[in-house]
């Protein structure tokens, strides 16, 4: 587990998701936000995870970070769409953020802007991300939790990416060749990528292996060659099965995301970022730690 959190990973503790209240309802009008339908997909795998498990205490938490406690709207519509036994709300001062996220076990943070307060929970090893909103409403699952990931800087460190960068594309494939089976070191989301996929391995023990209700990805602009294997084989070494990956060697994520229709993607490119938003899918900008810069 990262360094945000304190218990070890066969404890059974709520995998804890916080949030800015805007990405769930809009402040003004109180629509709903961006992260409305990864929330109710939240709520559908809890669901699950109660009829096989009614005593554990390992199902999804989600905290919103209330910026407006004055006002019973945020409480009137958690009750309203049925998500009062899934949501805890806490209201906070942006000063004692980081340090309320890593008393309350946050596994992931989730702000609708970027800043230093997603930079340093991501520095205390949460995984933390800025959520944007899409230009379109893309159709996701009602019942099925569909989480992509990019792989450098995201799962991996940016060790493979700092080489791209200083010598260019044919010294990324060199040290990838050099490397191949050496494993990479974590990145910032391993921790989250671990809780979802423990979860699963407690569903596909009841049987729920086609239709468990959480469904992992890995899409990388790394391609079939030794670059793909190594990112294959790292996460082999870390023992973690994705349900699918995807290896698109330079190709546009779009269509793959229009394919898999997820609830969240994460990833540090922008350009990516950009290319999820304008096919509708619900992306996250994910910050390099500084320890990897």
């Amino acid at each position: 587990m990262s360094e945000g959190k304190t218990s070890t990973p066969d404890t059974e503790i709520p995998v804890t998701i916080a949030m800015s209240s805007r990405l769930l309802f809009k402040q003004e009008q109180q629509d709903r936000g961006p992260a409305f339908n990864f929330v109710k997909a939240l709520k559908a795998v809890n669901a699950e995870l109660r009829s096989h498990y009614p005593e554990s205490e390992e199902l999804f938490k989600v905290i919103l970070i209330d910026d407006n406690p004055s006002s019973g709207i945020l409480k009137h519509k958690i009750h309203e769409h049925g998500l009062k036994d899934l949501i805890t709300v806490l209201s906070v001062t942006e000063d004692q953020l980081v340090s309320e996220l890593k008393t309350n076990n946050t596994h992931l943070y989730l702000s609708d802007k970027p800043g230093l307060k997603v930079q340093e929970a991501v520095n205390e090893g949460i995984a933390a991300a800025t959520m944007s909103t899409p230009k379109t409403d893309m159709p996701v699952s009602e019942d099925q939790l569909h989480v992509v990931f990019d792989g450098d800087a995201v799962l991996f460190s940016n060790e493979s990416e700092l080489v791209f960068q200083s010598d260019g594309l044919q010294g990324y494939l060199k040290n990838e060749k050099q490397k191949v089976k050496i494993p990479m070191n974590e990145g910032p989301f391993k921790g989250f990528l671990e809780v979802l996929i423990k979860l699963q391995k407690k569903l596909h023990s009841k049987g729920l292996c086609k239709k468990c209700p959480i469904r992992t990805y890995l899409v990388t602009s790394r391609g079939a060659g030794c670059d793909g294997y190594r990112a294959l084989n790292t996460l082999h070494t870390w023992g973690l099965e994705l349900d699918e990956s995807v290896l698109l060697g330079g190709g546009k994520k779009g269509p793959t995301l229009q394919r898999i229709r997820p609830h969240i993607f994460f990833d540090d490119q922008k350009s990516h970022i950009n290319a999820a938003l304008e096919v509708g899918s619900v992306a996250c900008l994910v910050p390099s730690p500084k320890n990897n810069k």
